[in-house]
């Protein structure tokens, strides 16, 4: 499907990596798609790979026509980090996850042209998600590359990422498969951090507590050891003046 134009080509051509248009339809839309972009950034840290959000895919040099903007793609074996814009031929792979958030709007093109396109360029995973129900009444549906042709998911995971994929409310929840533990969105891990931090100040309450509790305790003892000693001298005088007490 790429198409690399001979290296001989003397004219540069200008791959722009804006087009002016809304990055979302809705907010739905938009809190969808910031979402699963910073999470699975999250993710993916640390590893060769990159996630990017609503930018141009370039997939045919020379042509800056023939570009598409996926709402949140995953590529695997590149440098991490942003980009302005993607060129398959310059980067030297397809992404290999994609998701589109879909709206009655954007069905025809979601589930047709794009389906088509995807399925050209060999992008291994395909995720349609409807956050408002619109068309897609389980709201999220995924195509999962066998050949040459997409096949409809049905076990809700994300072989190349290695996640399970599920809808809790409007958004994608991902959950890893090696330990079942979700992936928290950004509300969550601030929300995580304040438990967090509150139970490590009430651990530090309570050992200040039996800290102090100890240290009482070792003054108790003290104190009783002095007042032993004390009744122990007084008791030695007395008899060095008066004898054994009287039985």
């Amino acid at each position: 499907m790429t198409a690399i134009l001979p290296p001989t080509q003397k004219t540069e051509v200008f791959y722009p990596s804006a087009d002016g248009e809304p990055v979302a339809e809705t907010y739905d839309h938009l809190y969808a798609l910031l979402t699963a972009l910073e999470v699975l950034k999250q993710y993916l840290a640390g590893r060769q790979a990159t996630v990017l959000g609503n930018q141009f895919l370039y997939y045919s040099q020379g042509f800056p026509k023939l570009r598409v903007a996926p709402d949140v793609m995953v590529i695997f074996d590149v440098a991490p980090g942003g980009r302005d814009n993607y060129k398959i031929w310059e980067e030297g792979q397809v992404p290999a996850v994609i998701f589109e958030m879909t709206s009655k709007g954007t069905e025809e093109q979601d589930r047709i042209s794009k389906k088509d396109l995807y399925e050209q360029l060999e992008v291994k995973e395909y995720w349609l998600f409807d956050p408002k129900g619109e068309w897609v009444e389980e709201k999220l549906r995924g195509y999962r590359l066998r050949g040459e042709t997409y096949e409809p998911i049905t076990d809700s995971r994300s072989i190349p990422l290695q996640l399970r994929l599920a809808v809790e409310d409007k958004l994608i929840a991902f959950y890893r498969e090696d330990t079942g533990d979700k992936l928290l969105i950004p509300t969550e891990l601030v929300e995580a951090l304040r438990q967090e931090t509150l139970a490590r100040q009430q651990a530090e309450e309570r050992a200040e507590q039996e800290r102090l509790a100890r240290q009482q305790a070792e003054e108790l003892a003290e104190q009783e050891r002095r007042r032993r000693e004390e009744m122990e001298a007084l008791l030695a005088r007395y008899r060095e003046s008066f004898g054994d007490l009287p039985q």
